[in-house]
């Protein structure tokens, strides 16, 4: 699939080298992607590891790649043979942006480290996507995202709910701290743009993930003495959840004074709506367990679509739950066209969730994920090798080219 020609993409012309792998860093380079940058995938001969993880139907080109590696290209380089480092560098010259996710003492010993690459290209933006800050304890160790969670406090959250520590089902570790690597690279950009230097970035996942939590769980703690200890307490109360009705579940937030008194009326408990525990936002706050509980127990007495029916009347945010299965079938994402099937043509139609921001009203265009070294032949030559050149590191395996 061709971008658009009609619109610019507003990356476009940002040349970004990704030498990251699983889901952290090709999620953040996938979204510059989409905005049209020029991600080159980096891979080593045996690939991305999410080449194969989840069902496929073609070896290398699983799920979990799919979903986190579209809008790049793919070059295949064995970064253990001097003539493979010798090819990143001359595509270091081409490059705004390197991205990175091997440990410090890796890079070094590879001798690619970030200051070695940015003395070559002054321009260069460097960004290491590390586990931990250099400087403390942890530097240096592997990090994944079920250890991130569980260092930065987040899987002790559902240990306040009542119940036991446990990993969120979804690897938000990565996925919030993508968010951060893609502000570290257009943050960066913007820099350079000012001063005409490109820059060094780290983007340690505990410190990014450690502000993620605390933005509303320091609460308390802000404060000398502590008011409270950490955890706001209306986000960890196991009433919180989807509440359950005569027929399925509905997603409600009452949350101004307003809302709660309709909300009280509408439900014939007259005696909750003159409950001082229940009389402004910080006596609901102090009782939010029990304002949660006699919540779910007035939901639980009638159906979905009458509760819906009835927040739609009263301006009370309401929502069904819907399941992951159910997301296709949405009305809303349906009208604005969120998913979109692109066919392959080796694997036939893929649906793919579309990138959501909007510019002047345009929606971003994007590639497939590219198949391990689909673009290796391609890269080098536009990075300014010659024929030779680029056959002496195909034969000596140093670099790879898919085999059509």
């Amino acid at each position: 699939m061709e971008r658009s020609v009609a619109v610019t993409p507003p990356l476009a012309g940002i040349r970004i080298l990704d030498m990251t792998t699983v889901m952290l860093g090709p999620y953040a380079t996938q979204m510059l992607g989409d905005y049209g940058a020029d991600v080159i995938k980096i891979e080593s001969p045996g690939g991305d590891s999410t080449r194969n993880t989840g069902p496929s139907l073609e070896l290398g080109m699983a799920a979990t790649f799919i979903g986190a590696n579209r809008s790049k290209r793919s070059i295949v380089l064995d970064l253990k043979q001097a003539a493979a480092r010798e090819a990143l560098l001359v595509l270091i010259d081409t490059a705004d942006v390197l991205i990175y996710s091997m440990r410090p003492q890796k890079m070094v010993a590879l001798g690619i480290a970030p200051d070695t690459l940015r003395q070559r290209n002054p321009k260069l933006v460097v960004v290491a996507v590390h586990g931990f800050a250099e400087g403390g304890p942890y530097a240096g160790q592997p990090a994944y995202d079920d250890i991130i969670q569980g260092l930065c406090g987040l899987a002790s959250l559902s240990e306040l709910q009542g119940g036991e520590p446990a990993y969120l089902p979804t690897v938000i570790a990565d996925k919030a701290c993508a968010l951060f690597a893609t502000q570290a690279v257009l943050i960066a950009l913007v820099a350079r743009g000012r001063d005409g230097c490109g820059s060094y970035v780290e983007m340690p996942m505990l410190e990014s993930m450690v502000n993620f939590t605390l933005v509303e769980h320091f609460y308390g703690a802000h404060f000398r003495p502590p008011l409270s200890a950490p955890g706001y307490g209306r986000l960890v109360t196991k009433w919180r959840r989807p509440y359950k009705t005569t027929d399925g579940y509905v997603c409600v937030v009452p949350y101004s004074d307003l809302h709660w008194q309709r909300f009280f009326l509408e439900a014939d408990r007259i005696d909750l709506q003159k409950d001082p525990r229940f009389e402004g936002m910080a006596a609901r706050t102090h009782h939010i367990d029990a304002l949660y509980n006699e919540l779910a127990n007035c939901i639980a007495l009638r159906s979905t679509p009458d509760w819906l029916e009835a927040c739609e009347r009263l301006d009370i945010p309401a929502a069904p739950m819907r399941r992951l299965a159910d997301l296709e079938k949405d009305p809303h994402l349906a009208q604005t066209g969120f998913f979109t099937t692109i066919e392959d043509p080796l694997m036939g139609d893929l649906v793919m969730p579309a990138p959501p921001l909007r510019f002047n009203g345009d929606k971003a265009t994007y590639t497939l994920p590219p198949r391990l070294g689909q673009h290796t032949v391609e890269v080098l030559t536009q990075a300014g090798l010659n024929e030779p050149e680029i056959k002496k590191l195909l034969a000596s395996g140093a670099a790879v080219q898919l085999k059509k």
